[in-house]
């Protein structure tokens, strides 16, 4: 038996703690507490050195926040430690950086991110010393929507879906400047694709764009130069959906291999925001990443796992260490749909549900404890 607590944020004013237990024979998912916080905690970031440090966002229209909570014994948070403006309108992202123990926060509808300094182990923001990130727009660019900062050799990822590109962050190395951080460059995408989130996997990036709904794969090209050539641009979306849909890709998942899930599948979540609804719910598309450095490289299909959730906005793998990436979690964000935890299969090329709970509705962004 093994047991995993996990945190999911969400459209709400609280955390929600899950306890899942899996045996060889059934698996459960309790919903063990509900953790006041601010509004809209809807994107959760563990500290990277020290698991029981949670931070949160406030995803607010008119100016956001970011909290630290100590994650308590049985799952649950402690009341905030400390709170800071996120400098912007609606974040949707905050992440704590393994290089430097700062944390990041990108604000979706004010085209701009703010970087903090950490005191008390990372518990506290210092106000004092902050930078905010403001990212150029040009005049073809309907606008900045940055969506993720993900850290990779010492830089920082930024997709901006309103902008189509991805911003390269790396340490300020100005003499005499404040800035805690500088742009040193970009990755164009394909125009009007909406690059959400990435994922990196020794030098491939993997994007998934939200707006044209696909998954591209290319090098990731040398600090100062822009090549933006792909090597493989692959459509997410099931063959079969409903009538008129709306697509709206989200999540993109690389779990690193391991002794039993050798492969590197890649996982992404579809969302029909269209008015006419899959019965079968959306679905998680899984491909294979073929043909590495020769001339058939590219992305294959390897299945469409329909889920019983209508809009995977966020879900997450257990940690591989504790067995955990075995078990993945997803949550709907419309409907009442809750949250699913699947179980890999066929060496990661399928999924099967094995828990479910759906007393809290919507769920947003998941944290496994450790």
């Amino acid at each position: 038996m093994v047991s995993f607590k996990i945190l999911a944020g969400g459209y709400e004013a609280f955390v929600a703690t899950y306890l899942f237990t899996a045996t060889a024979k059934t698996s459960t998912l309790e919903l063990a507490s509900r953790s006041r916080t601010g509004i809209n905690p809807s994107w959760l970031a563990v500290h990277p050195q020290n698991s029981s440090l949670l931070y949160a966002v406030n995803e607010i229209w008119n100016g956001g926040f970011v909290q630290s909570f100590a994650l308590q014994g049985d799952g649950s948070l402690s009341a905030p430690l400390d709170t800071i403006s996120s400098g912007g309108n609606n974040p949707a992202h905050v992440a704590a950086l393994t290089s430097s123990g700062q944390v990041i926060v990108l604000n979706y509808s004010s085209g701009n991110g703010r970087v903090f300094n950490t005191t008390s182990a990372g518990t506290r923001f210092v106000a004092e010393s902050t930078q905010t990130v403001t990212f150029p727009k040009a005049a073809d660019i309907r606008e900045s929507n940055p969506h993720q900062a993900y850290e990779y050799n010492g830089e920082i990822f930024v997709p901006d879906l309103g902008a189509d590109t991805i911003w390269r962050l790396v340490p300020n190395d100005v003499v005499g400047s404040t800035d805690i951080v500088k742009i040193a460059g970009s990755i164009p995408q394909p125009k009007g694709s909406g690059p959400r989130h990435i994922s990196i996997y020794k030098d491939r990036l993997f994007v998934l764009h939200e707006l044209s709904s696909t998954l591209t794969v290319q090098k990731i090209p040398a600090l100062g130069t822009n090549d933006a050539s792909i090597i493989a641009n692959a459509s997410i979306v099931p063959s079969d959906g409903p009538e008129n849909p709306l697509w709206a890709a989200a999540e993109i998942l690389i779990p690193p291999p391991s002794r039993r899930f050798p492969v590197p599948y890649i996982y992404v979540s579809n969302r029909n925001k269209g008015t006419i609804k899959d019965p079968r719910g959306d679905s998680i598309a899984i491909f294979e990443h073929v043909g590495c450095g020769t001339r058939r490289e590219g992305l294959r299909l390897v299945k469409q796992v329909f889920t019983g959730l209508h809009q995977i906005r966020g879900m997450e793998f257990g940690p591989a260490e504790n067995g955990g990436d075995e078990y993945l979690i997803a949550g709907a964000s419309e409907g009442s749909g809750g949250v699913v935890v699947f179980q890999r299969t066929k060496g990661g090329r399928d999924l099967k549900i094995v828990a479910k709970n759906d007393e809290v509705g919507t769920r947003t962004s998941f944290v496994w404890a450790k």
